[in-house]
């Protein structure tokens, strides 16, 4: 077989097909590479993806389609856009363990490695420090309504990790196996079909909610165990291994646990150290998140608004390497979505973006995000957790004490001045904002490479400089600060039989990066004991 990438020019009605499912595949071949495949050709639409610059648009469409031997040979040397296509395969194989593994953490990476191991016979145990969703839910809700936050249940911790209250973004990237496997185990939980071959895929905080209670009914019901509001405590070491964990119920014999615990369990790296992992700081971003009318970003992308109801709701991805030596990046942009409260401590204001599927609110918002490194925060592992909690603790002072934020009119952030009031744009933060200057929260590098940031995106998506736009902050955990250590065979270094996965281990950025590094971790362990 063979994948033929066609790229077409996007107009309204091109769009419209391109969307609704029923554009003339094969006449796209054909004009592509002179051949019009016909149904012996199993033609199949791989990806889709729909590239807008400077209010233009491409249509791009990859297809894998099977035509005779030689002919496909001929056409791979002739065209750039013809490769050969590698059907993708996942398989499982089975294991025995005289002891179950444990799994820390329900986040994407935990539950794809517990889904593994329960599909391999292992039946692993989970544990959550979180609640279950639908009790996570209402502790957010709580949050949001009266400032009564729950350190275990939160936007950062609970069934589905930090990722079930986002946008959803999957970012596939070029299939594998593995991350085909992923996209087909959540449509199967609830998610739309569309995240098989869509380039921009999303599934939406609202359905997100749903599928991770559907993979976990999965996980269960091949004899993996759940036990929610069960925080690690920490773990004995013995001889250089693992021989169990500590939970706030008790300890639990353990020799091979894998900790997915996510970026914000920022109690478990000390334990860490004491235990002998090896934890190194690493570079992540720090700012604000902004907002703008969803439909000027549409219009600015789009060069027309109404595009929208057929091309859905434009996002961006902005990015600068600045004079300075900065970098200033936007990062987990939400059409139509919402900043949330992301506090997961007492004293401590920050924030995140999430939309439902249908990506249906008035505003859009991403984090815009300045480049720190150990040179701003020191090279002790745990360094970089503490000048994130000196950022959100300011931000909690400035906002009044009760997890309210300050937001700052953009036109005013630029001129240097204090908001006193808002304008058009209407921050969403749900605990509510407070108009002031962002300065005092932030350190001078980090406000003045936003300013010279700012002003460079402009360039590129002319009127992204709104005065009326708000800024609101602060976001400070856009990755994990550190990464554990693991040698070649996932586990820690130091520590055998533990394995540290997704992005609490700093080994993943995002669901479907996370997801799939749980399952590598898993894959490890199987190999191992099928070996047995």
């Amino acid at each position: 077989m063979i994948e033929v990438i066609c790229k077409i020019p996007c107009t309204e009605a091109d769009a419209v097909s391109f969307y609704d499912g029923s554009p003339d595949y094969a006449g796209i071949v054909e004009r592509t590479i002179g051949i019009r495949p016909d149904a012996s050709c199993r033609i199949s639409l791989l990806r889709k993806q729909m590239i807008c610059r400077e209010g233009s648009s491409v249509c791009r469409l990859d297809f894998s389609l099977a035509l005779p031997e030689d002919t496909e040979t001929f056409l791979c040397r002739k065209f750039d856009c013809v490769r050969k296509h590698i059907p993708y395969s996942y398989c499982v194989k089975k294991a025995s363990l005289d002891e179950r593994p444990v799994v820390v953490g329900t986040g994407p990476a935990g539950l794809f490695a517990a889904l593994i191991l329960s599909e391999s016979g292992l039946s692993p145990l989970v544990l959550e420090k979180g609640e279950d969703i639908d009790s996570r839910i209402r502790a957010v809700d709580l949050f949001n309504s009266t400032g009564i936050l729950d350190p275990d249940s939160n936007i950062q911790f609970g069934e589905g990790g930090a990722g079930t209250f986002s946008d959803g973004k999957l970012k596939p990237g070029r299939l594998d196996g593995r991350k085909h496997r992923i996209l087909s185990e959540l449509v199967s939980a609830g998610a739309p079909a569309e995240i098989m071959t869509d380039a921009e895929a999303h599934v939406g905080t609202d359905i997100l909610r749903k599928a991770v209670k559907n993979l976990r009914k999965r996980i269960e019901a091949l004899g993996g165990e759940f036990r929610f509001s069960c925080p690690l405590r920490s773990i004995t070491v013995s001889g250089g291994s693992v021989r169990s964990v500590i939970t706030g119920a008790g300890e639990i014999p353990a020799r091979n646990v894998f900790l997915a615990t996510g970026h914000s369990a920022r109690d478990i790296y000390p334990m860490l150290l004491g235990k002998g992992a090896v934890l190194v700081p690493k570079g992540f971003g720090v700012g604000v998140r902004i907002e703008h009318r969803q439909e000027m970003i549409d219009r600015i992308r789009y060069g027309d608004a109404g595009l929208s109801t057929v091309r859905g709701h434009a996002s961006y991805h902005l990015a600068v390497h600045l004079e300075n030596g900065r970098s200033v990046y936007s990062f987990c942009m939400c059409p139509g979505g919402t900043v949330v409260a992301a506090a997961s401590e007492p004293g401590g204001v920050l924030t995140n973006g999430m939309s439902d599927y249908l990506r249906n609110g008035v505003n859009a918002n991403s984090a815009l995000l300045v480049s720190v490194g150990p040179d701003d925060f020191g090279n002790d592992p745990l360094s970089g957790f503490g000048f994130q909690r000196e950022l959100e603790e300011k931000a909690y002072r400035a906002g009044g004490g009760d997890f309210r934020a300050v937001s700052q009119k953009l036109g005013d952030f630029l001129a240097g001045r204090e908001s006193n009031s808002f304008g058009e744009v209407m921050p969403s933060y749900p605990r509510g904002s407070v108009p002031g200057s962002l300065d005092p929260m932030l350190p001078g590098f980090v406000t003045e490479s936003l300013r010279l940031g700012i002003l460079e995106f402009d360039r590129w998506m002319e009127g992204f400089n709104y005065r009326d736009a708000v800024l609101t902050g602060v976001e400070t955990r856009s990755t994990c600060p550190v990464r554990i250590i693991r040698d070649g065979d996932f586990q820690a270094a130091g520590i055998r039989g533990l394995y540290p996965c997704g992005e609490g281990a700093g080994y993943a950025g995002g669901i479907l990066s996370s997801a799939c590094d749980g399952m590598i971790c898993a894959e490890a362990l199987i190999e191992k004991a099928a070996c047995i």
